[in-house]
């Protein structure tokens, strides 16, 4: 008697692990990921300064706030701020290239790191060195 009563119980309890979850229990299995303004569009220098001028080094890193001109043991980021190596890289669409272009690019870039933002220092929360 005992012992078809505790098959029976056993049987009973074993059965709610095949039964259908609570509703709203479900986890939700969708990613979501936001990429840069400039994804799937030219990435160029004057893409480049948009970008360092919206971003800001005291808020954390994300695809919308990340230094375009900052390296990372030596690659350039893509439009949203990841680099070759990362998950979801994508080779940006680049610009033209000429000498011309790459001296004019150069002072730029010397004049940009001369004068850096303020809190532009490795370590802030928008750097990702």
């Amino acid at each position: 008697m005992y012992v078809k009563s505790a098959i029976i119980l056993a049987v009973a309890a074993s059965a709610s692990a095949f039964a259908p979850a609570p509703f709203g229990a479900r986890m939700d299995t969708r990613v979501f990921f936001e990429f840069g303004q400039f994804d799937d569009k030219l990435w160029d220098i004057e893409a480049k300064k948009e970008v360092y001028g919206s971003w800001d080094p005291a808020t954390p890193r994300s695809t919308m706030n990340f230094n375009p001109f900052e390296t990372f043991k030596g690659n350039s980021p893509d439009a949203s701020g990841i680099y070759p190596g990362e998950p979801r890289y994508k080779d940006p669409m680049r610009g033209d290239v000429s000498f011309a272009i790459m001296m004019e690019e150069k002072a730029y870039l010397e004049d940009r790191a001369a004068n850096p933002k303020d809190g532009d220092a490795p370590g802030a929360a928008g750097c990702k060195n």
